[in-house]
C-alpha cells in the first residue's frame, strides 16, 4: 500500500478521527490545565517569597534606631541563619538616608560587600516610601530587593532599609515544580488518551462487527446479518437484512420470468426454424436465417436480463482457475492446430471471481473463440492479479488484429470487419456489457504476436488472499 492510500484510509477512517480529534482536545486541555497551574504556582510562590522578604524588612526597621550624634544602632535579628552564612543570597543592610545621619549596619552573609541598587527613575518609591526590584548577587545569583526609606526620630534622622531575598533559589523551585508538572501531567494525559482511544475504538467495534457481517453476506458465507448489535445500530442491520431479503426476493423473481420467457419462446422459435426448412428456396433460406438472428437476438437479452437479476447479488463467487483450465481444454480440443497456452502469474491460482459462474464462462469463451476465428496459430491466456480487489484475464492472438479505430467500434453490437469469417458480430459486445455490468474494465489492444490482445478486468472476492 502507497503512502498516499495509507493517508488517505487513515483519514478516511471514523475511528481515526474520533480518536485524533478527542486525543488533540484532551493535549489542548492538559496543555491549558498544566499552564493554569504553573502559571497559579509562580504567582503564589512569587508573592509568598515576597511577602517574607517584605516582613523580614519590617523586622529589621523595628530593629534598628539612631543615638543622639545621628549613628545608625541596632543587632537585627531576622531568624534566619542564611543571613548569617556568607554568599547565601540573603542579605539586609542599613545605610542612612539623610545628612544628619551616619552609619552602616549590614548582615553577616554581606559584610563590607556592597549590592548595587537601581535608579530612582528605573525604580520609584510608592506613597510609603517603599520599592522592590532585581539586580544580581554576590555569587551569581539574583537577587529580589525591598527597600523603604524610613524618618527614625522627631529630629528627622532618616536611613534607607534593604533587605535581599535569593531569587535564584526561587526561580529554580518554580523550575522543578514545573518539570514535575509535566512529567506527571504527560504521564496522566498519555494514560487518559490510551484509555479514551481504547474506549472509543470499543465503543466503534459493534461497527466493525457490521462491515463483517457484510462482507460475509457479500462473499456468500452467511444469508444475513449475524451477531448482537447496540440498540443505537441494531435498527441499521434490521434495515440492512430487510434490504438483503428484498434484493433476494427481487432476484428471485427475475430469474424465474427469465426463465419461463426462455422456455415460453424457445418452442415458438423452433417451430419457426423448422417451417423455414421445410418450406425450402430462398424464401426458406431467409426465413431461416432470420429466425436463427431472433433466436441469437432472444438468447442475448435473456442472458442480459439473467445478468442483470444476479449481476448485484452478493453471493456469487467463481474460482477462476478451473473456468480457465477448462474453457482452454475445450478450444483446444475444437481447434487441434492451434497451440493454446496458458499463464497463470504467481497467486493468480488463487483468484475468485465475485459474480456467476456462467457470465464468467461467456465472456472467456467469447474471447478465446474470437481468437479462434481470427488467429493463425497461436492463443496465449494469461491470468494476473493487479491488486487486491480485481483481477486480470488477457486473451492473445497471432491473428491480423484490429487498427486502433476498428478497436473502438469492435464492441458495437453486430459489428463485424471479416465477413468471410462466420459469426453474428455480437461477441465482443456481449463481453463488453458483461464486464459493464460487474463494473469491471474491458480493453482491446495489439498482442505481442501482432494479432488481438483482449483484456477482462473484474473484480476479485475480498476472502480470496493473494499472497
Amino acid at each position: 500500500m502507497s503512502g498516499a492510500s495509507r493517508t488517505q484510509r487513515l483519514f478516511g477512517s471514523l475511528a481515526a478521527r474520533v480518536v485524533g480529534m478527542s486525543s488533540l482536545w484532551a493535549i489542548a486541555a492538559f496543555l491549558v490545565v498544566g499552564g493554569l497551574i504553573s502559571s497559579l504556582y509562580e504567582r503564589t510562590a512569587q508573592s509568598g517569597f515576597e511577602a517574607v522578604v517584605r516582613a523580614q524588612l519590617f523586622n529589621l526597621i523595628n530593629a534598628v534606631t539612631v543615638d543622639k550624634d545621628g549613628i545608625l544602632r541596632g543587632v537585627p535579628d531576622l531568624g534566619d541563619l542564611a543571613y548569617s552564612q556568607p554568599l547565601s543570597g540573603w542579605y539586609w543592610e542599613v545605610l542612612p538616608a539623610s545628612a544628619n545621619t551616619t552609619g552602616r549596619l549590614s548582615s553577616f552573609s554581606l559584610g563590607r560587600a556592597r549590592i548595587a541598587d537601581v535608579p530612582e527613575a528605573q525604580a520609584p518609591f510608592d506613597m510609603q516610601y517603599r520599592r522592590d526590584y532585581r539586580v544580581p548577587g554576590l555569587d551569581g545569583e539574583t537577587l529580589y530587593v525591598e527597600e523603604a526609606e524610613v524618618v527614625l526620630d522627631s529630629d528627622n534622622h532618616a536611613a534607607r532599609f534593604r533587605v535581599m531575598g535569593n531569587a535564584s533559589t526561587l526561580d529554580a523551585d518554580i523550575a522543578a515544580f514545573n518539570r514535575s508538572l509535566t512529567l506527571y501531567l504527560g504521564l496522566f494525559g498519555l494514560g487518559s488518551t490510551v484509555i479514551n482511544a481504547l474506549a472509543i475504538l470499543y465503543g466503534l467495534r459493534p461497527l466493525s462487527l457490521v462491515q463483517r457481517s457484510l462482507a460475509a453476506v457479500r462473499t456468500g458465507e452467511k444469508e444475513r446479518l449475524e451477531g448482537r448489535f447496540p440498540s443505537e445500530i441494531q435498527p441499521l442491520a434490521s434495515e440492512m437484512n430487510a434490504l438483503i431479503d428484498s434484493n433476494r426476493r427481487i432476484v428471485e423473481r427475475a430469474r424465474t420470468q427469465v426463465g419461463n420467457l426462455a422456455h415460453a419462446l424457445k418452442t415458438p422459435v423452433a417451430v419457426i426454424l423448422n417451417e423455414a426448412g421445410a418450406i425450402g428456396g430462398e424464401k426458406g433460406r431467409v426465413l431461416r436465417d432470420q429466425g436463427e438472428r431472433m433466436r441469437t437476438h432472444v438468447q442475448h437479452y435473456l442472458d442480459r436480463a439473467r445478468i442483470a437479476a444476479g449481476g448485484e447479488s452478493a453471493i456469487a463467487r467463481t474460482p477462476v482457475k478451473p473456468v480457465v483450465e477448462r474453457l482452454v481444454r475445450v478450444v483446444s480440443k475444437l481447434n487441434p492446430g492451434f497451440r493454446v497456452d496458458t499463464q497463470i502469474a504467481p497467486g493468480a491460482e488463487r483468484a475468485v471471481f465475485a459474480g456467476e459462474q456462467q457470465d464468467l464462462e461467456e465472456m472467456l469463451g467469447n474471447l478465446l473463440e474470437n481468437a479462434a476465428k481470427y488467429g493463425r496459430s497461436r492463443i496465449v491466456l494469461s491470468l494476473v492479479v493487479p491488486d487486491g480487489s480485481r483481477f486480470s484475464v488477457a486473451v492473445s492472438d497471432d491473428g491480423p488484429g484490429l487498427q486502433p479505430e476498428e478497436m473502438a467500434e469492435a464492441t458495437k453490437r453486430g459489428k463485424r470487419f471479416d465477413e468471410t469469417v462466420p459469426g453474428s458480430g455480437l461477441g465482443l459486445s456481449i463481453v463488453a456489457e458483461t464486464v459493464l455490468q460487474y463494473r469491471g474494465d474491458f480493453r482491446l489492444e495489439r498482442s505481442e504476436f501482432g494479432g488481438l490482445k483482449a483484456e477482462l478486468i473484474l473484480p476479485r472476492s475480498p476472502d480470496a488472499p493473494i499472497s
